[in-house]
């Protein structure tokens, strides 16, 4: 799974995460994880996000999560 984790958003504390395996691709917010001292702690987000990554697989393996298609504008 290729996982790319976006920057830190500090008015909601998440970060923005895509997800993609075997062709699909998603994407969400992950909440991210803050130190002792309420700073942003990129190392314990990046454990955080794989934790999440490995319940994303499991959902695109069964099915819950799939590509979507954008739908083609037709012309009449």
């Amino acid at each position: 799974m290729k996982i790319s984790i976006g920057a830190f958003d500090a008015a909601t504390r998440t970060v923005a995460v895509t997800f993609e395996h075997d062709g699909v691709r998603h994407e969400r917010a992950v909440n991210a994880c803050l130190d002792a001292k309420g700073g942003y702690d990129a190392a314990a987000t990046a454990a955080r996000v794989d934790e999440v990554a490995r319940g994303v697989e499991y959902k695109m393996a069964a099915g819950v999560i799939v590509a979507t298609v954008t739908p083609v504008a037709t012309t009449e």
